[in-house]
């Protein structure tokens, strides 16, 4: 069951990623009013200051989802540990 917990933690986190990075496109073009910045063939079009605060950004984002779903993950783990028969 140990396995379970890790592969479905490992999936939470996974779809967590992409679901944040999708939102985290729609605030950024929401916001802003332009397409988040993306390395097009070798070629970005944004300036150097609008890529620094989207990666800060998105940096934070994806770790603060990171602790979120790790955190869930482990109190879901010791509420098996505790009763394992009801789950």
């Amino acid at each position: 069951m140990n396995l379970i917990l890790k592969l479905l933690s490992t999936g939470v986190s996974i779809g967590a990623g992409i679901v944040s990075a999708k939102l985290l496109d729609f605030l950024w073009t929401r916001i802003t009013g332009n397409e988040p910045p993306r390395d097009n063939d070798g070629v970005l079009d944004v300036n150097l200051r609008t890529a620094v605060v989207f990666a800060v950004v998105s940096g934070a984002v994806s770790q603060a989802i990171r602790v979120l779903t790790t955190r869930g993950t482990q109190r879901a783990i010791q509420r098996y540990q505790k009763t394992p028969e009801v789950v």
